[in-house]
């Protein structure tokens, strides 16, 4: 029984290793995100983590107004403080993932139209190839709002999919600027909202378990392989 469990923490820990997150932290305000998880910068010039991520440029960063009164984002009660990203513009806006991801898809919202809007996944890169799945939006930005006031934007909703296949871009459709977006979550149906110090609470358990089935002859496990799974935490944690 011990041992059954000390395979499910690891394949627990597998898939939240697996997982990319988006806060769009330290992009800019209304700074368009380009190349900023690409490896290259946003139009503030500022670079976040290199995911080989792409977004167009209808993509752009807000950060709260009540973050020292002087930024532009009329919202609250965000699911991770204080940026997020709405795309402006007409037609849709898309994101690109050089080598796809798998499992799921999944972020939070806040949507202020009745018109339809829809977010769909697809096999190819810029909205080309097999459609993985969908997922629809519904007006939900003042329902229940509490603690912030001020924001218009004020109510998130959690949404995601799985799907089969690999992704290769994501489409976001439906009248610009009425949805704003935090934490996409790049191979899980849920979206995260794990926070920096999450992550190693998390991991923790990963690796006590691994260490344990170490000494339990099942699996040797290297010197090398706790370091490399402790920099990958390092990693990702940085830019949650």
């Amino acid at each position: 029984m011990k041992k059954l469990f000390l395979v499910a923490t690891l394949f627990t820990c597998k898939s939240l290793s697996a997982a990319i997150v988006l806060d769009f932290e330290d992009v800019g305000d209304q700074a368009s995100i380009n190349d900023f998880y690409n490896g290259g910068k946003s139009s503030s010039g500022a670079s976040g983590h290199n995911y080989g991520i792409h977004f167009s440029n209808d993509a752009t960063g807000l950060i709260n107004s009540n973050v020292d009164f002087k930024y532009s984002g009329n919202f609250a009660n965000e699911p991770s403080a204080s940026t997020v990203t709405v795309f402006r513009n007409g037609g849709v806006a898309t994101m690109n993932v050089a080598s796809g991801f798998d499992t799921g898809f999944s972020f939070f919202y806040s949507y202020s139209s009745h018109e339809s809007a829809s977010v769909d996944i697809y096999g190819g890169q810029n909205g080309t190839g097999e459609l993985l799945g969908s997922l629809h939006l519904n007006t939900n930005f003042d329902q229940g709002c509490t603690n912030n006031p001020s924001g218009y934007y004020c109510h998130w909703n959690p949404i995601g999919l799985q799907f089969k296949g690999i992704a290769k871009s994501v489409v976001f459709g439906g009248p610009p600027e009425y949805a704003l977006f935090d934490n996409l979550t790049l191979g899980s149906a849920t979206p995260s909202k794990v926070p920096i110090t999450g992550v190693f609470w998390f991991m923790g358990p990963c690796l006590l378990a691994l260490l344990s089935m170490g000494r339990r002859a099942v699996a040797p496990i290297s010197d090398s392989v706790i370091v490399r799974i402790l920099v990958s935490a390092r990693l990702r944690s940085r830019y949650r």
